[in-house]
């Protein structure tokens, strides 16, 4: 039977991060995921954003993560040589109601630590941005727009030069803990492979909740809830009208339908946010209504023929389409019981963000554990 030190379950950008991280410190380390390469799902499929950690409630770990990572990140992209631009964030208003809201932002972000934001009034916004229709905006200097796949490419090359394996098309079937770890069958393009391993880590992202049903011993209670929202993007054909990013004020339990870059310059509008039931990456014709309604509010002069569908992402939220916000939960033994099982649920947005900061916590847990 193989023996393996850490078995992790998952290859997006979570599980790469952690498997590079890890890797520093174990022997033998594995990364497997089903599908026929890393980052095939949510960290292949999203806004490429760089998050500044503006939004999320004081002493939550989307919060703590966020700002850490932001700054590990653009730390080993300068040094990694990995395409980054800190390009900047407007997070605009319309009208009295919501520039009231943006400074309860501005206040809540710089309990955060995030205190790089500044007042941007009606008459400046013309000049910075003449496209743009907007009363107020909140400036965030440090959001920034990455290249999400050279990235999970150097994590992966960074794993694999201190011995850790990547191997595709595997999934794990079940677990079960021993005296010194667990007992994993993993399905290997029709094979069934038994491994022991002494540590696990489930960071399988839109798959985490299924895959914690079937290790053997965790209590059901200690599993939460999964709820698959898909988002939406429109390209926009011709030069984009923007310098940065423009976020209206979050709605419908997301951050709005914004305006982002690549690193090429193609602008793109998106996500909106809707919950399913089956993961499928449809794109419902009527979709383009909606998108120019909630667009035209600060791009009046929005041409519609220019929209065009992109592409979808599914984020694995544990926050339900009406509910209250839900923070990451990294869950270790003091919580479940079963020593050397660490799970990573509801790891949406600002996982990409958080992903160096992310693994930096999870092998802090391992060490404890």
């Amino acid at each position: 039977m193989e023996k393996v030190n850490v078995l992790i379950i998952g290859a997006g950008v979570i599980g790469l991060a952690i498997a590079a991280k890890i890797s520093q410190l174990f022997d033998d380390v594995l990364l497997v995921d089903k599908n026929v390469s890393f980052g095939e799902e949510t960290s292949s499929r999203n806004s490429e954003v760089i998050h500044a950690g503006i939004y999320y409630p004081k002493n939550s770990l989307k919060a703590k993560l966020c700002v850490r990572g932001k700054k590990m990140l653009y730390q080993y992209c300068h040094e990694r040589h990995i395409p980054v631009n800190k390009i900047g964030k407007l997070l605009v208003a319309q009208g009295a109601e919501e520039e009231a809201f943006l400074k309860k932002i501005q206040i809540s972000a710089r309990s955060n630590g995030v205190d790089d934001l500044t007042w941007i009034d009606q008459e400046t916004l013309k000049h910075l941005e003449p496209k743009l229709q907007a009363t107020a905006a909140l400036h965030s200097p440090s959001t920034g727009i990455i290249d999400s796949h050279a990235y999970m490419q150097s994590l992966l090359a960074q794993a694999e030069q201190d011995n850790a394996m990547f191997v595709a098309q595997t999934k794990m079937v079940n677990a079960s803990p021993t005296k010194d770890g667990f007992k994993v069958i993993l399905e290997c393009q029709g094979e069934l492979l038994t491994i022991k391993c002494k540590y696990l880590i489930n960071c399988a992202g839109l798959h985490s909740e299924s895959v914690a049903h079937t290790i053997e011993g965790l209590k059901k209670s200690y599993i939460p809830k999964l709820h698959w929202c898909r988002g939406h993007y429109f390209s926009y054909q011709g030069k984009s009208p923007f310098k940065q990013l423009i976020y209206p004020v979050p709605r419908d339990n997301g951050l709005g339908i914004h305006a982002s870059l690549d690193m090429g310059g193609q602008l793109k509008f998106g996500p909106d946010t809707q919950y399913i039931e089956q993961l499928d990456y449809d794109f419902p014709e009527k979709l383009k209504e909606k998108f120019i309604k909630q667009v035209s509010e600060y791009f009046p002069t929005l041409t519609p023929d220019k929209l065009q569908p992109a592409y979808a992402g599914i984020r694995p939220k544990l926050q339900a389409a009406d509910g209250p916000f839900k923070d990451f939960v990294i869950q270790t033994s003091e919580i479940h019981q079963l020593k050397g099982l660490i799970n990573l649920f509801g790891i949406d947005s600002p996982g990409l963000t958080s992903s160096l900061a992310i693994a930096e916590y999870v092998a802090e847990k391992l060490k404890v554990d």
